[in-house]
């Protein structure tokens, strides 16, 4: 026995393992599915959420109900996120090597967390939301009144910019031997960033996660009771509305941001009482590169929800898109009697 506690150790071998183990085993493979996935999260996730905020505004509604005013700051995250992409896709192409210096390689990490935090806040406000206002509309009322809304809006986005600001003031940007690397955090597996992470994954995803559990299986059994008692008034469309709403916000954090935190929770727990192999830290290095592209997922299916929680926002885009599908329609009709007539 040495009389040393794993807090004195750990530092040491920390450093050792970050010098000798070289986690980028998989560059080349990386150079060709990565761009290529995100290239697609771009254009999917910009399209879509542009789609939104474009006929939102054509509304020209001086009133919007609460649950509009979550979407439209859930589609307003995705959008800036998108616009850090064309970044991540070059760097990935250039097989993990960051030509746009440390400001921007900051910038690109904050951007990064805010949309994360940021998408888990509004859909747990969403969902609480449709909670509120199928089992407890009237006394509930004052907390989704358009000015309590904007409020809480506001303090979601001061929360989240004050919980990842912190990332503008520490640089992310690495230089090894043959590239500079951004937002890879070598010293992930430290064993103060374990308890930062795990606290951060407990408060950020699984206190979320149980709220958003809980919205779901009350508005369920609320349906199903209702159901028992008065199958018509059952058929409501804004009932049905409510609960598909809070299961697509449920896959949605099961699919994109479940994988990501499990992976983060299993490894930090395990580093507080182990140091991580350098084995353990390349396979631990490549699980995080798919679920983070997981989890930059959700930008793509943010504009989903939308579709199916707002009534109006669904016709205009079927009118859209009808309307398009006429015009070659239209077009070909006049062809054909310009033809007729000659």
């Amino acid at each position: 026995m040495t009389g040393q506690t794993p807090q004195q150790t750990m530092p040491m071998n920390d450093s050792y393992t970050n010098q000798t183990c070289d986690v980028f085993i998989y560059k080349e493979s990386a150079r060709v599915v990565f761009p290529i996935f995100y290239f697609l999260i771009f254009f999917i996730s910009l399209a879509g959420n542009s789609l939104v905020l474009y006929i939102t505004c054509q509304k020209k509604q001086k009133k919007m109900n609460s649950t509009t005013i979550y979407l439209i700051n859930l589609a307003i995250s995705d959008t800036l996120f998108t616009l850090a992409l064309p970044g991540r896709i070059t760097y990935y192409i250039r097989g993990f090597d960051w030509p746009f210096g440390d400001f921007f390689c900051r910038l690109t990490a904050m951007v990064f967390y805010c949309n994360t935090y940021a998408s888990i806040a509004f859909m747990t406000c969403i969902s609480i939301d449709r909670y509120l206002a199928m089992l407890h509309r009237q006394r509930c009322q004052r907390l989704r009144k358009t000015k309590v809304v904007r409020g809480i809006c506001i303090l979601v986005w001061v929360v989240v910019l004050l919980e990842t600001s912190p990332l503008l003031f520490k640089s992310t940007l690495e230089y090894r031997s043959s590239h500079r690397t951004c937002m890879e955090f070598s010293n992930f597996d430290s064993y103060k960033m374990a308890i930062g992470l795990l606290f951060a994954c407990v408060v950020g995803f699984c206190f979320p996660l149980g709220l958003i559990l809980c919205c779901y299986s009350q508005v369920s059994c609320k349906l199903y009771k209702t159901s028992k008692e008065n199958p018509v008034a059952n058929r409501s469309g804004s009932n049905s509305r409510a609960k598909n709403m809070i299961l697509i916000i449920l896959l949605s954090f099961v699919v994109c941001f479940s994988p990501y935190h499990i992976t983060i929770m299993q490894f930090t727990v395990r580093r507080l009482y182990n140091v991580p192999s350098c084995d353990e830290l390349k396979t631990l290095k490549m699980v995080l590169q798919v679920t983070v592209a997981m989890m930059n997922f959700n930008s793509c299916l943010d504009p989903i929800i939308y579709f199916f929680a707002i009534k109006t926002y669904k016709k205009r885009v079927m009118s859209l898109f009808k309307s398009y599908i006429s015009i070659p329609a239209s077009s070909r009709s006049i062809q054909e009697n310009s033809s007729s007539n000659t």
